[in-house]
């Protein structure tokens, strides 16, 4: 089954809110091994100008999981995940995610090519504060493989 291009444009709607706390950040940090301050300290994040500490610059993906997830596994897409590599990843800021920030995403199908025996998918995931401030979109592409 091919991806259903009928699907290019749509937007699905908008995750529950999701609090960014300090401690998700941190364990982020961690993980990914980042050592700023910036991350962990409050009164170093104040000093930088920021409400409280920040999120590194790829802890959105925490977010825009949720929504993007729900499009792609629309089974009406017909995405099949058997055959499917993660393509790219891009982050595009208003401003950095901060602890107390409170946060919806929404996605939205913003590409299908057909490349020779692939097929790229990508989704466009706006976050956005509860009082619809922007803080980041996030663009996500898949890339099924074809039947050799």
């Amino acid at each position: 089954m091919a991806i259903n291009k009928d699907y290019l444009g749509r937007t699905f709607p908008a995750t529950a809110p999701y609090e960014v706390s300090r401690v998700k950040i941190a364990e982020f940090a961690e993980a990914i091994g980042d050592p700023n301050p910036l991350y962990r300290d409050a009164d170093a994040a104040r000093k930088a100008g920021y409400p409280d500490v920040i999120a590194p610059p790829t802890f959105p993906i925490v977010v825009a999981m949720a929504a993007s997830g729900a499009a792609v596994g629309d089974p009406g897409l017909g995405l099949n995940y058997a055959m499917v590599v993660h393509g790219e990843q891009r982050f595009e800021y208003s401003r950095p995610l901060h602890a107390g920030d409170v946060v919806t995403a929404r996605s939205t199908i913003a590409g299908i090519r057909e490349v020779g025996s692939i097929t790229m998918l990508t989704t466009q995931t706006q976050i956005r504060t509860l009082d619809g401030e922007h803080v980041c979109t996030t663009f996500s592409t898949l890339v099924e493989r074809g039947e050799a």
